[in-house]
């Protein structure tokens, strides 16, 4: 249900959402950005434990053995039926002098994925932020058809209602009231089609901030568009060499890039020997259950069984079926997808700067043509409604002109709201924020409403809103939120 908050009191109690602030809503709370978030802290932990895999391991050992029935005697190297215990216990470290560069490659590898997981995650807000951005100007778009179409019917109700005087006054015949009834009752039937594509619209906007459904959502319909400045735009080139640079789907591709060239380096250092240096110390105490005489425990820990060793350790791959050399070989043709992949994203980068550039571009020349149309028709639809009135043209002729202008204002906000979108489209390739952040400032400016015939030249929009059609002072503009339940 679409209503406007016409009372003072109930527009102050509930703050209207503006385009940016549900974009920052949706890079908050999106589960996407939940699941990257939790995948940037595993490739974190995953960094913490490539770098202690730098320093040696330490490890102790404890153990406790009880003998029963026959055993060895170790000092006779003889069977007997003596019941043993011993307790033995061991410090022991290793440091590993040469893997073939594994563990250094793999602490390169972790920090890049882990700059991998911030460009993931910063990815999946922008996603969110810009499916967001195209839910809003639906919605924004929708509400406006419904105020035109709304505003259709109470003119074609008018109509039909000056028609009917006039049938009374003899000047109209039947057929004339019939065909502006006809017209009335659909005008009835797009106002409600209307207003059900609004309400999906604001579903869809909802879905895509993960906002609760069952909560109101009222929209600052104002989209704040800052003006043009006087230094000369940048061109594809300079805006796609900027995304290049900033974009996160073009980092992260590089990240894996280089993670997949360190994991090949990994593959190939497991093909070569490794070198350990061990270093460790241990003692054990020893007891005959049946000897009442055994030495004291501290002595034979400390003195008598207690000893020390330094080994060094060269391990030599020969044969393990290959097991290394498909590592390897794999990892090598992952390096090369991860190549491709990169180029890949690079080309597409390429042609989806390309693409909102010219749409940007062809939008703001589109809208221009638009606001003529709709200034042609308007004066086309009062010169038919007064031929109309003086009996020189007929119903059907003022129904045509009245929907080629209501088709015309339709596109009209249509062709602005895609400028709109294509224009923050092609700033956020040029490396401005999303409003994931901050709170951005609204500049009260020229107040730009789609549907009349005042501004004529996109690149100088400034603010327009569709949910009102009165061009405003800057200096006395009160928002009137939509809120949609």
């Amino acid at each position: 249900m679409l209503g406007a908050a016409v009372v003072a009191g109930r527009a102050q109690e509930v703050r209207p959402w503006t385009m940016d602030d549900c974009m920052r809503y949706a890079a908050e709370n999106s589960l996407k950005v939940r699941a990257g978030q939790h995948r940037s802290d595993t490739y974190v932990a995953e960094y913490r434990a490539a770098v202690a895999g730098l320093f040696p391991s330490v490890g102790a050992r404890i153990g406790g053995q009880l003998n029963y029935g026959r055993s060895i005697d170790p000092q006779t190297n003889t069977y007997n039926n003596v019941s043993t215990f011993n307790n033995s216990y061991a410090v022991y470290a290793s440091l590993p002098l040469f893997d073939g560069g594994q563990l250094i490659n793999e602490a390169k590898a972790a920090r890049i994925n882990r700059l991998l997981g911030r460009h993931e995650l910063r990815r999946a807000q922008d996603e969110a932020a810009l499916a967001v951005m195209e839910a809003f100007a639906n919605v924004l778009y929708y509400g406006g058809t419904v105020r035109l179409a709304s505003e259709k019917l109470d003119e074609s109700s008018r109509m039909l209602h000056k028609t009917q005087r006039m049938e009374e006054l003899g000047m109209k015949g039947a057929a004339d009231v019939a065909q502006m009834a006809a017209q009335m009752a659909a005008d009835d039937y797009n106002l409600t089609h209307q207003r059900n594509l609004c309400d999906a619209a604001v579903r869809t906007l909802k879905e895509a901030m993960n906002y609760p459904t069952d909560k109101a959502l009222a929209l600052d319909t104002t989209v704040a568009v800052p003006p043009t400045s006087g230094e000369e735009e940048a061109t594809t080139e300079e805006i796609f060499l900027r995304a290049k640079a900033d974009n996160p789907t073009m980092q992260a591709a590089e990240c894996r890039q280089q993670a997949a060239r360190y994991q090949y380096r990994v593959a190939r250092g497991a093909m070569l020997p490794q070198l350990t240096f061990e270093v460790g110390i241990s003692t054990n105490y020893f007891r005959n259950l049946a000897d009442q005489h055994t030495t004291a425990f501290s002595k034979q820990f400390f003195d008598n069984n207690r000893g020390e060793y330094l080994a060094l350790t060269l391990s030599i791959p020969l044969f393990d079926g290959l097991s290394r050399y498909t590592s390897a070989r794999r990892a090598r043709n992952t390096m090369r997808i991860a190549n491709t992949e990169r180029d890949e994203t690079l080309r597409q980068l390429r042609t989806a700067v390309e693409q909102a550039v010219a749409d940007r571009e062809g939008f703001a020349k589109e809208a221009v043509q638009m606001q003529r149309k709709v200034e042609a028709d308007s004066i086309a639809y009062r010169v038919t409604l007064r031929k109309y009135e003086e009996g020189l043209s007929s119903a059907i002729d003022l129904q045509t002109a009245a929907n080629t202008l209501l088709e015309a204002r339709a596109n009209l906000l249509q062709k602005q709201l895609s400028y709109e979108i294509k224009r923050r489209l092609v700033a956020y390739y040029q490396g401005e924020g999303l409003a994931t952040e901050s709170e951005t400032p609204r500049k009260p400016s020229q107040q730009f409403n789609p549907s009349t015939s005042q501004q004529t030249n996109p690149s100088t929009i400034q603010q327009f809103n569709p949910s009102t059609s009165q061009q405003t002072n800057p200096s006395t503009i009160q928002q009137t939120p939509w809120i949609y339940n």
